[in-house]
């Protein structure tokens, strides 16, 4: 039993090797110069680095798909959000266009003060020695009957120059603010007859009706001293007294006891 007969492909002959295949044999690695790749390395390497750039693009789209507009929260205090937009006293704000388009400081409007101070350049009074502008002008319960003729700016109310009748200047220059406006204060004069109300309101009824005067001698500066206020009568007036009360809203004081 024990001489068993093997197939002759599987018998070894004593002393033989078997023989190595010969793709084994081509496979050897060839001599590399000093400094190069081998052809196989370096055809693996730009593989390699374009598999990292794809990978980072397909991260980002992942990244814009997983971030989401988050809805506005409404705050606990309205408006403690926003930002606010202060512009400091005597600085411009850069960011104002005009019509054009263009931005435009805020400086170089022309306040309502200086609009006031410049005279008005088409005032076109007649000054012959005969004529004579008259007008009313009411404030409160004070009248003024004003007449204005060629002069030399001088102001006679009453019989009495300004100085003495209202001492006050606010009260003077308020009343020779509509002749300044149109040019006039010096080749004019103003005669006024006043009754009824304070020195306060004398002074606006005074001012109201050398107004009045000036739009009878020249129509077209209505525009001008109406812009300038001029022309509006004042229609603030003192509060009527109420019964039960001590004044117009002042009460009686409380008496627990």
């Amino acid at each position: 039993m024990s001489d068993v007969e093997q197939p002759e492909d599987e018998r070894n002959p004593a002393g033989e090797t078997p023989e190595e295949p010969v793709e084994a044999a081509n496979e050897a690695p060839e001599p590399v110069a000093e400094g190069e790749q081998p052809a196989d390395e370096a055809a693996e390497q730009p593989a390699a680095q374009e598999q990292p750039q794809a990978e980072a693009g397909d991260e980002e789209e992942l990244l814009e798909e997983e971030i989401e507009e988050t809805p506005r929260v409404k705050p606990e205090i309205p408006g403690a959000d926003l930002v606010p937009d202060i512009v400091l006293e005597g600085e411009s704000r850069e960011d104002e266009e005009d019509e054009d388009g263009e931005p435009t400081a805020s400086g170089d409007q022309e306040p309502d003060d200086e609009l006031e101070a410049q005279p008005i350049a088409d005032a076109a009074i007649s000054l012959a020695s005969g004529a004579r502008y008259t007008a009313t002008g009411k404030r409160k319960t004070a009248v003024a009957r004003v007449i204005l003729k060629p002069g030399t700016g001088q102001y006679t109310i009453n019989g009495k120059p300004l100085d003495e009748f209202f001492p006050r200047a606010t009260l003077q220059r308020n009343i020779r603010q509509p002749l300044e406006a149109v040019g006039f204060e010096e080749r004019m004069d103003v005669i006024a007859k006043m009754h009824g109300g304070g020195v306060s309101a004398q002074a606006g009824a005074l001012r109201h009706g050398i107004s009045r005067a000036l739009l009878q001698a020249d129509p077209n500066l209505r525009g001008e001293l109406k812009k300038r206020g001029f022309l509006t009568r004042d229609p603030r007036v003192k509060e009527r007294k109420k019964a039960g009360l001590k004044k117009a809203r002042k009460r009686p004081q409380f008496s627990k006891r």
